[in-house]
C-alpha cells in the first residue's frame, strides 16, 4: 500500500510521514527530494532553468513511476502535485493508494511558513505576515478543490505529530 500525503506546503507532510513511515514500517519518499535526487537539480533550480511545465510534467512522471514500484511507501507529495494534469485521477483510481489531505488552518500556515519562506520559491517575494496570509488564503482556496477529493482529512491543527500518525493508522484499519 502506498499512504499519499498531501496538503499545502507547511502543514508537516514530511515530518507527518517520516514518523507514519516507522510506525507502519514502510518507506518513506518525499516526492520533492526524489525528482531532485533523480534530476540532480534542486527544485528551485528546476523552475528556474526548465520552467515549471516542465516540472510539472517531471512530477507526474516520477509520481507514476512511485505508483507502480508497488512498494509499501508513504508518499509526502509537493503542494501542488494533485492540482496538475492527471495526478489526483491518478492517485484516487490508482488500488493500492490510500491518499490523506492533512488539513492546517490558513493562520497556522501563516505562521509556519513565514520563518522559512526564503526557502520556498513560491513565497520567498512576500514580505510581510500580512501578504503571506493573503497569499495563503487565495492559493488555497484554488487548491482546497483538490485536496478535498483525499479518501480521507486530517486535522492537523493543534495536534502532535503523534495524535496526526494515530489519526491516520485508526482510517487505515
Amino acid at each position: 500500500m502506498i499512504v499519499v500525503l498531501m496538503g499545502y506546503m507547511g502543514c508537516g507532510k514530511s515530518t507527518i510521514g517520516k514518523e507514519l513511515a516507522k510506525v507502519l514500517n514502510y518507506n518513506f519518499i518525499d516526492l520533492d527530494d526524489y525528482i531532485t535526487a533523480r534530476e540532480k537539480l534542486t527544485v528551485s533550480k528546476i523552475f528556474e532553468e526548465n520552467g515549471e511545465i516542465y516540472f510539472r510534467k517531471k512530477e507526474s512522471y516520477y509520481l507514476n513511476e512511485i505508483l507502480n514500484s508497488n512498494k509499501n511507501s508513504v508518499l509526502a507529495l509537493g503542494g501542488g502535485t494533485p492540482c496538475y494534469g492527471k495526478n489526483l485521477q491518478t492517485l484516487i483510481n490508482h488500488s493500492n493508494v490510500s491518499t490523506f489531505y492533512l488539513k492546517v488552518s490558513i493562520p497556522m500556515l501563516t505562521e509556519r511558513l513565514f520563518k522559512e519562506r526564503e526557502k520556498r520559491p513560491l513565497i520567498s517575494h512576500l514580505e510581510t505576515k500580512e501578504e503571506l496570509l493573503e497569499f495563503i488564503g487565495k492559493h488555497l482556496f484554488e487548491r482546497a478543490y483538490y485536496y478535498n477529493q483525499s479518501r480521507f482529512i486530517v486535522s492537523v491543527h493543534n495536534n502532535s505529530t503523534q495524535d496526526v500518525v494515530e489519526d491516520i493508522i485508526v482510517k487505515l484499519i
